[in-house]
């Protein structure tokens, strides 16, 4: 059966689980019985966003395709902004990027759902129209059971009211060899040529991490599999796991149920132990219900990620309106939750960006919806600006607290590269021992983002190139560690390696910069780092935009041109 392209399927929604703090970054729904109900009296508009989607006020923490309209469902508290009292709110776009809110879509109102409506995902069945597939809590022990809800009337393209059918509710519930406190998030379902349908559910066995497969001819009636599609040992719980196809060749998405030799597929988990992500490229044998990765990167924790930076519980979908696979995830806090209570909100969505496979079959490449574009004013622009050893330059004419930048760097030379050690394998590690501050041969080279006027405070992102063996190392830094006067601040120096070719002597980089958020892209999107940032000088019209240089080799701004950016329409 070969189905056709309105099967749309789309929905980013998160997954909640009690932590404590790992590696710096609070947990995602770490529990504040005190503050989760203590509502706004006023919301800080200082750090807000202007273009990234944030409700008007409280704690958020996904979207879908129909009738035209994007829908985003989103994991929200109505009561206050820390983790809590959480429903599934909804908005709807017409462009991703303008939003308008309706009432809520889903809240905890039946048994099997009775502490709790958590993650999930949809799927759009032909002929029939949407299905929420959601975690739903069934008692005070976190047995978690996966549940379905549907549109009271198809017909609606805004899709404002939801109904749980009793029938079939919960439809799927863990049996003896699963973990019910640590099986949760349904996937899109795929159709296999078997005539079944496919869905995942992350869980967990011990420390081994996996995704549960179970399959149904009805959509109703679901059988797991003997084996999970896949799992990896030391990895922990694996949340929000997301499995897609992509092509090999091109930019152009593709649909849940596409199969054969044109395609690759891409397994991506959320990891609740470390609180970041990591996915694979693969092969998925439809026959055995098995995805076996490439042997081209880690398939565990110091695997590929999306984003290496404050990005978790991300979700794609396929977007046919642009035959496009688009990618969401959340930007979760490194404010204090009391902070959140007096600000009035936190959380926020990253930009929607496109994904595609790399020519060389190796990686996901990420760039932001072209929509984004249409939010451009003011451009400045700069060729052939030579930076000497420490440099900066101020890049004027633009609101540099809410701005694009587009810069591609060059050099003549790299043989003052520093030596790169093999032991260097943590990114994030590197970049704290370096920083920008730290002169260097080649870099550090890039931007200062949110920058007071004497540099007190500043968040720089930037290179470095180090020579090792028989290659140069490229590290893409997004180092917070100066960005705000605060002490009580999370503030790491995230990083990532960008596997790039140096032949050309040149480097790219975009940086989305949006009050609060520092969010760049190295090498048209090999390499990805999103940043919360709180500065206490640097906002609004107090923000400056710096390149500078702290390598001892020049380098050449080959070409720069920013924008001040209009604010979306969120309402």
């Amino acid at each position: 059966m070969v189905l056709p392209q309105c099967l749309t399927t789309f929905v980013v929604l998160f997954s909640f689980s009690v932590l404590l703090t790992n590696n710096g970054v609070q947990a995602l729904h770490k529990v504040y019985p005190h503050l989760q109900s203590v509502s706004a009296v006023s919301v800080s508009q200082a750090d807000r966003t202007g273009f990234h989607f944030q409700p008007p006020k409280n704690w958020i923490n996904a979207p879908m395709y129909y009738k035209g309209i994007y829908h985003l469902f989103y994991q929200y508290n109505p009561k206050g902004s820390v983790w809590g009292n959480i429903v599934w709110a909804h908005s709807v776009s017409k462009d991703l990027i303008n939003w308008k809110s309706l009432e809520h879509a889903l809240y905890p109102s039946k048994p099997f759902d009775k502490f709790g409506c958590w993650s999930g995902s949809a799927t759009v069945i032909p002929g029939k129209g949407p299905v929420i597939l959601y975690t739903g809590v069934i008692d005070g022990n976190n047995t978690e059971v996966q549940c379905y809800a549907v549109p009271e009337d198809k017909s609606d393209k805004y899709l404002q009211k939801w109904v749980k059918p009793d029938k079939f509710n919960p439809f799927v519930v863990a049996d003896e060899a699963v973990n019910a406190s640590a099986f949760r998030d349904p996937t899109t379902a795929w159709w296999g040529k078997d005539g079944h349908w496919r869905i995942l559910v992350g869980g967990k066995r011990k420390e081994t991490g996996m995704a549960f497969l179970y399959r149904s001819k009805d959509f109703l009636k679901w059988v797991r599999a003997k084996h999970p599609i896949h799992a990896k040992d030391k990895t922990g719980m694996w949340e929000c796991p997301d499995f897609y196809p992509v092509s090999i060749k091109g930019k152009n998405g593709m649909d849940t149920y596409e199969e054969g030799n044109h395609v690759k597929y891409v397994l991506k988990n959320s990891l609740d132990v470390t609180r970041f992500e990591y996915y694979t490229v693969g092969t998925y044998y439809p026959h055995k219900d098995k995805y076996v990765p490439d042997n081209t990167s880690v398939d565990g924790w110091a695997g590929l990620r999306y984003d290496y930076g404050n990005f978790y519980a991300s979700k794609s979908f396929f977007d046919p309106s642009k035959s496009r696979r688009i990618l969401w995830g959340w930007a979760n806090e490194s404010d204090t939750a009391q902070d959140d209570v007096r600000k009035g909100w936190a959380g926020i969505q990253a930009i929607p960006r496109t994904v595609w496979l790399d020519p060389a079959g190796k990686q996901l490449l990420q760039w932001p919806v072209e929509e984004l574009n249409n939010l451009r004013v003011k451009e400045v622009s700069m060729k052939e600006k030579k930076i000497e050893k420490g440099d900066h330059i101020e890049v004027k004419g633009i609101t540099a607290a809410q701005a694009d930048v587009e810069v591609t760097f060059s050099f003549s030379r790299l043989d003052k590269a520093e030596t790169y050690d093999p032991k260097w394998v943590n990114a994030q590690d590197l970049c704290a021992q370096k920083g920008s501050k730290l002169q260097g041969g080649v870099g550090p080279f890039g931007l200062l983002t949110l920058a007071s006027e004497k540099l007190e405070e500043f968040t720089p992102v930037f290179f470095r190139i180090f020579k090792a063996k028989n290659k140069h190392v490229v590290l893409l830094c997004s180092d917070a560690r100066s960005s705000s006067l605060k002490s009580n601040l999370y503030k790491p120096s995230f990083a990532g390696f960008v596997d790039v070719d140096l032949a050309t002597k040149k480097l790219s980089l975009r940086t989305l910069i949006d009050h609060s958020v520092v969010e760049s892209f190295a090498e048209k999107g090999k390499t990805n780092i999103l940043s919360r940032v709180y500065p206490t000088l640097a906002v609004k019209n107090q923000a400056h935009l710096f390149l500078f240089n702290n390598g001892t080799e020049p380098i050449t701004v080959e070409s720069l041109q920013a924008w001040s950016m209009k604010s979306a329409h969120i309402k």
